[in-house]
C-alpha cells in the first residue's frame, strides 16, 4: 500500500463530513503554486512561459497561509516552477505541518541534496517529497531536456529515503511512451525506496513548446491498460485504485475540476490546474461563480476532450469511493486484487518491445531508418 493508513483516515474522514453536511463541491487537495520559475525548462510545461517579470515574482507567504486556511483541503500540493526555489519554502512547510495538512512537495530533485544537507526539513508523516521523475535516464533527461537530471534526482531520493522521509515520485507519460520502459522505471524506483508512484497523462497546455505529443484518450486508455495490467506485487501506487482503473479503460468517470482547486501569484485560478480562463480573489467566489457545466468531458468543452489528468479525475475517484457501497467495495477489490491479469495486455505489452518509441517513432514514421544510420556510421 502507497499511501499511509494516517492520511487514508484522514481523507476518508473529511469525505465523509462534506457527505454528511451535503456539500456538492468540496476541495480534496490544494494545488498552492508558490512561483512559477524553475531550473528546467521542460518541453511539456505550460508554466515556465510566462514573461521574465512573471518569473521573477514569488506567493508572498502569509498570502499561501491564507489560502490553505480559506480552502481547507486536507492536502496541499506545492507544485511550481520549482518550490525549492522559492525562498519561504522551508517557512511554508512547517506552518503547513503545525496544521496538519499532508503535503506534497513537487521536486525535480535536483536541489533536494542541497536543501537537505543545510538541514531546511525535517521528516513528518505530513511531508511528502513528490519528485517528478518521467521515467529511466535516457527518457527522463529527454523529457526535460536537459542530461544528468535523472543521475541528481536519484542522489536526492536516496538522501531522503535514508534520513527517513516520506518520498513519493510523479511521472507524467505521453505520445510515444514504451510501455516496457515505464514497468522497469518502475522496478527502480522500488528499489531506490520510495513509498509509492504517481502516474498521469500529460495535458496539452497552450503554452506548452511541444504540442505534437500528448495523448488521446483511447490510446492513454491502451497505454494504462499495457503499463498497469498484470502487476508486480512490489509495484506501490499512492493514488486512488480506481483512478488507475479509469486510466486502464475500466471505469467511466467524469471531470471534478473543484476538486484540486489552484492558488497562486494571480490568486484563484478558474476553473482549474490546468485551464486559465481568469482569476478571482477568494475560494467562495471560485465555487459560487465558476460555470462548472462548461467543463470536463460532457461539456463538450474541446479543452477538455482528451484530458484524464489526475487533478481533475482523481478527486472523482475518491469522491465515489466514499458515496456508495459500490464505491467502498470497487476499492477494496482493487485493494486486494491488485495484480490485474489480463492475457491480451500482456501480449500488446510483448508486441511493443520490438517497436520504435519516443522521439525515435516520429523519426520512422517519417523514414528514417536505424539501419540506414547504422550502416552509414560504418561506412
Amino acid at each position: 500500500m502507497g499511501v499511509p493508513i494516517s492520511q487514508m483516515w484522514t481523507v476518508a474522514s473529511y469525505v465523509l463530513s462534506q457527505k454528511i453536511k451535503r456539500r456538492k463541491r468540496y476541495p480534496l487537495v490544494l494545488m498552492l503554486e508558490p512561483l512559477f520559475r524553475c531550473n528546467l525548462a521542460c518541453a511539456g510545461c505550460g508554466k515556465i512561459q510566462y514573461p521574465a517579470h512573471i518569473l521573477r515574482q514569488d506567493l508572498p507567504l502569509e498570502d499561501a497561509l491564507r489560502a490553505v486556511d480559506e480552502c481547507d483541503a486536507p492536502m496541499v500540493s506545492i507544485p511550481g516552477g520549482e518550490p525549492l526555489l522559492y525562498p519561504h519554502i522551508r517557512e511554508l512547510v512547517e506552518e503547513l505541518v503545525k496544521r496538519r495538512k499532508y503535503i506534497y512537495l513537487c521536486t525535480n530533485a535536483l536541489l533536494l541534496k542541497e536543501k537537505l544537507d543545510a538541514g531546511w526539513f525535517k521528516p513528518s508523516k505530513y511531508l511528502s517529497f513528490s519528485v517528478h521523475m518521467d521515467g529511466r535516464r535516457d527518457e527522463h533527461d529527454f523529457a526535460v531536456c536537459r542530461d544528468g537530471t535523472y543521475d541528481k534526482a536519484i542522489i536526492g531520493i536516496r538522501m531522503a529515503v535514508e534520513q527517513g522521509f516520506r518520498v513519493t515520485t510523479n511521472t507524467t507519460l505521453f505520445e510515444g511512451t514504451d510501455p516496457n520502459a515505464v514497468r522497469e522505471f518502475f522496478d527502480q524506483m522500488m528499489d531506490v525506496g520510495v513509498e509509492g508512484m504517481m502516474v498521469s497523462p500529460g495535458y496539452a497546455y497552450d503554452k506548452a513548446p511541444d504540442q505534437t505529443n500528448f495523448l488521446h484518450r483511447k490510446t492513454t486508455n491502451n497505454l494504462f491498460e499495457m503499463i498497469l495490467s498484470n502487476r508486480k506485487k512490489r509495484w506501490k501506487f499512492n493514488q486512488s485504485p480506481l483512478f488507475l482503473e479509469f486510466l486502464m479503460g475500466t471505469r467511466e468517470y467524469e471531470c471534478t475540476p473543484w476538486g484540486n482547486p489552484t492558488y497562486n501569484i494571480f490568486g484563484w485560478q478558474k476553473p482549474c490546474y490546468l485551464l486559465q480562463e481568469g482569476y478571482v480573489d477568494t475560494f467562495q467566489e471560485l465555487l459560487d461563480d465558476t460555470e462548472w457545466d462548461n467543463y470536463g468531458r460532457a461539456s463538450g468543452n474541446p479543452q477538455c476532450r482528451d484530458c484524464m489528468v489526475h487533478c481533475g479525475y482523481e478527486p472523482t475517484a475518491v469522491d465515489h469511493t466514499f458515496s456508495s457501497f459500490g464505491g467502498i467495495w470497487g476499492n477494496i477489490k482493487a485493494m486486494l486484487f491488485n495484480r490485474y491479469a489480463n492475457p491480451g495486455a500482456d501480449k500488446r505489452l510483448e508486441e511493443e518491445s520490438g517497436k520504435p518509441h519516443g522521439p525515435m517513432a516520429h523519426l520512422v514514421q517519417l523514414g528514417y531508418s536505424p539501419d540506414l544510420k547504422d550502416k552509414a556510421g560504418a561506412a
